[in-house]
C-alpha cells in the first residue's frame, strides 16, 4: 500500500517544483525587462547628450560665442619662443609670445601647403594693415613646414605681420590645436578668449576681434 502512494507524492513534489521553477522565472524576466528599460534610457539620454551641437554646450570661460570654441578658452595662453620666420634671419632672430604682454594677439597657425590656408592670408593681411594700431598684434606660426616654401608663402600673400617657424609642432600641439587653419584669440591679460578652427572670413575675423575688447 505505501509503495502505491510514492509515486503521488512524487508527482506532487514535482508539479510543485515546476509552478516554484516557473514563478522564479517570471520574477527574472520582469526584473531583465525593467534593468534592459533602464539601461535603453540612460543610452538615450547618453546619445542626445553626443549629439548635442557644440554651440549650444557650455563652452570652458563660459565666454567664447558658438564658433570661437575650443580646449583652451579660458584658460592662459602658453609663452613660447620660436625662430623668427622672414629672409635673411638666423638662427638667433628668436619671437616670444611674452614679447608682445600687455596687447591682444591673433595668433594663426597654419601651414604653405594647406589650401584654407592660403585663401584666408589675405583676410588676415589685410586685417592687420587696418588693426595694427590698436595695440593689437598678429601673429603666425608655421606648422612643421618646409622652410623655403614657408618663406614662399609670406611672399606670394604678400605677409608682413610677424611669423614664426614651429618645426617641431610642439608648440602648436600644446595649444591643442588639431586641424590647420586654427587662429585663438588672445586677450591683453595672456587669456584665450577665442578659437577658430578652419578658414576664417573677414565677418568671422571681425567677430574674433571683437572678443578680444571685452
Amino acid at each position: 500500500m505505501s509503495s502505491e502512494t510514492l509515486p503521488v507524492n512524487e508527482s506532487s513534489a514535482t508539479a510543485s517544483e515546476l509552478t516554484l521553477a516557473r514563478r522564479r522565472r517570471r520574477r527574472s524576466i520582469a526584473i531583465f525587462v525593467v534593468v534592459s528599460l533602464l539601461n535603453v534610457a540612460l543610452l538615450a539620454v547618453l546619445w542626445s547628450q553626443l549629439l548635442t551641437p557644440a554651440s549650444e554646450q557650455k563652452v570652458s570661460g563660459g565666454s567664447a560665442p558658438a564658433g570661437f570654441s575650443g580646449p583652451m578658452v579660458g584658460k592662459t595662453a602658453p609663452d613660447f619662443r620660436l625662430p623668427l620666420l622672414a629672409p635673411g634671419a638666423g638662427s638667433n632672430n628668436a619671437v616670444a609670445l611674452s614679447n608682445f604682454k600687455g596687447q591682444a594677439v591673433v595668433l594663426n597657425v597654419w601651414q604653405s601647403s594647406c589650401e584654407p590656408c592660403q585663401r584666408e592670408a589675405p583676410v588676415l593681411q589685410t586685417t592687420w594693415q587696418r588693426v595694427q594700431g590698436q595695440g593689437i598684434v598678429f601673429l603666425g606660426l608655421d606648422f612643421q613646414d618646409n622652410h623655403n616654401d614657408a618663406l614662399s608663402f609670406l611672399q606670394a600673400h604678400g605677409i608682413t605681420y610677424t611669423n614664426v617657424s614651429d618645426s617641431s609642432g610642439a608648440t602648436a600641439i600644446s595649444y591643442g590645436v588639431a586641424n590647420l587653419p586654427t587662429t585663438i584669440f588672445i586677450d591683453r591679460t595672456g587669456k584665450i578668449v577665442g578659437w577658430h578652427e578652419g578658414e576664417l572670413t573677414v565677418q568671422l575675423l571681425e567677430q574674433g576681434l571683437r572678443l578680444l575688447s571685452r
